[in-house]
């Protein structure tokens, strides 16, 4: 999510960052059933050990937050920019608009996706921990309230903070699409540039549909050396079993066994958003809180 005007230092650093995160493959659980199981985390005790209530009016607390600039994955239409993401009324609220802007980094007859583009003709905010904040084990809780209309594609999500994508890890807290709610994880397949998934997709029909996504409701990950869970209102959405999940390519180590940063995101179309052309904009992703909770274990 997007805090104040970028610096010429910091847009050269992100041109340095060519990601290729969120490219989905195998390991998808369609059914309802995974959340219908129960925690194996239920008698575990946490206390807070990091928190934004974005309280304070204006752009997110750059102590905690840092934001992505311009193109970043998925072929996805939004430029990302900081002042799309801003603290009003004690919540976090990122921003998606129908608007052009250029592209500086445009090169004419290039193939790479992000610079053959001359303009966007959407924008948005991608905010993070990175740098700033991770964790090691532990439970994340965001009350958040989705925009699930056609072609938006608003996230929770960590990323390791070692190894490139997918060696260092993905958790996918919260994911909304093309009517389903996702649950995911993903790590290294062996080959660069290409994971394996662990994926829940729940219809969000079976939540209620558009009615229960213009309210407010609660993610949350439990986490630790055996298992992720990943819940929406205390009902268990997925479970990913860390024996499961040892990398193939830069390491024979599990990425969840490492330091995680923080994304918040609303993303437009792309390989999987969906067709946004109908949809009138400005759409909206707003987030009550982040808390971090970590047992005695944990630290």
């Amino acid at each position: 999510m997007n805090f104040q005007t970028v610096s010429i230092l910091s847009l050269t650093a992100f041109i340095a960052m060519e990601s290729a995160w969120h490219a989905p493959t195998a390991f998808c659980q369609e059914s309802l059933g995974s959340h219908e199981n129960k925690s194996a985390n239920t008698s575990k005790k946490y206390e807070l050990v990091w928190s934004d209530e974005f309280d304070q009016e204006g752009p997110p607390d750059p102590k905690n937050w840092t934001f992505e600039y311009g193109f970043e994955r998925n072929e996805e239409l939004q430029w990302y920019q900081p002042e799309n993401a801003s603290c009003e009324n004690g919540k976090l609220v990122i921003t998606a608009k129908r608007e052009r802007v250029m592209n500086p980094f445009f090169v004419a007859g290039t193939k790479n996706w992000k610079k053959n583009r001359q303009h966007a003709e959407y924008t948005s905010a991608c905010i993070t921990t990175r740098g700033l904040h991770s964790w090691t084990f532990g439970r994340i809780e965001v009350r958040a309230r989705i925009d699930a209309r056609k072609g938006l594609w608003p996230a929770i999500w960590t990323v390791g903070e070692s190894g490139n994508w997918p060696d260092a890890g993905e958790i996918d807290i919260m994911e909304y699409y093309q009517g389903k709610l996702l649950a995911n994880a993903c790590w290294s397949s062996g080959k660069r540039w290409k994971a394996t998934w662990d994926s829940a997709r729940i219809p969000l029909s079976d939540f209620g549909g558009a009615t229960w996504a213009t309210e407010f409701h609660t993610w949350r990950m439990d986490w630790d050396e055996e298992r992720i869970e990943l819940f929406v209102n205390d009902s268990l959405l997925n479970t990913i079993e860390l024996s499961q999940t040892v990398g193939k390519h830069d390491n024979l180590s599990s990425p969840f066994h490492q330091p995680h940063y923080l994304l918040l995101n609303l993303a437009i179309g792309g390989t999987n958003g969906g067709d946004p052309s109908k949809t009138e904009f400005p759409a909206t992703f707003e987030v009550d809180y982040v808390r971090v909770y970590q047992s005695t274990f944990d630290k």
